[in-house]
């Protein structure tokens, strides 16, 4: 499945206020699915002494998917794919590298 294919299905799945013009409530998804993400793993640390078992790896998995649906959502809202979202990302990032500038701080490095 393409990230493209992916978006198309998601978007199926939406059902929220004023969907179409609403970035609040993506975006707010968003942060709460990688709050949920952080949360289990914070409790690797404490309850699990740093091992990641196979029931929070299935877990963790789950929360990733929750916000890559998220994502989708929000990428509809601003009306761009996914697919030219990882392109981009993809460029940014090998362009980076090729400048020995992958590291530090800001977006135009």
């Amino acid at each position: 499945m393409t990230f493209n294919e992916y978006q198309e299905k998601a978007r199926l799945t939406a059902k929220y206020p004023n969907m179409g013009n609403n970035l609040t409530y993506p975006t707010l998804g968003l942060t709460g699915e990688a709050g949920e993400i952080a949360n289990k793993v914070k409790k690797i640390e404490r309850d699990d002494n740093g091992i990641l078992t196979l029931n929070t790896r299935d877990q963790l998995i789950d929360e990733l998917g929750d916000v890559l649906w998220y994502i989708a959502a929000l990428a509809t809202e601003l009306s761009v794919d996914l697919n030219d979202i990882a392109s981009i990302n993809i460029d940014k990032l090998l362009k980076r590298q090729k400048n020995n500038t992958i590291s530090g701080e800001g977006d135009k490095r």
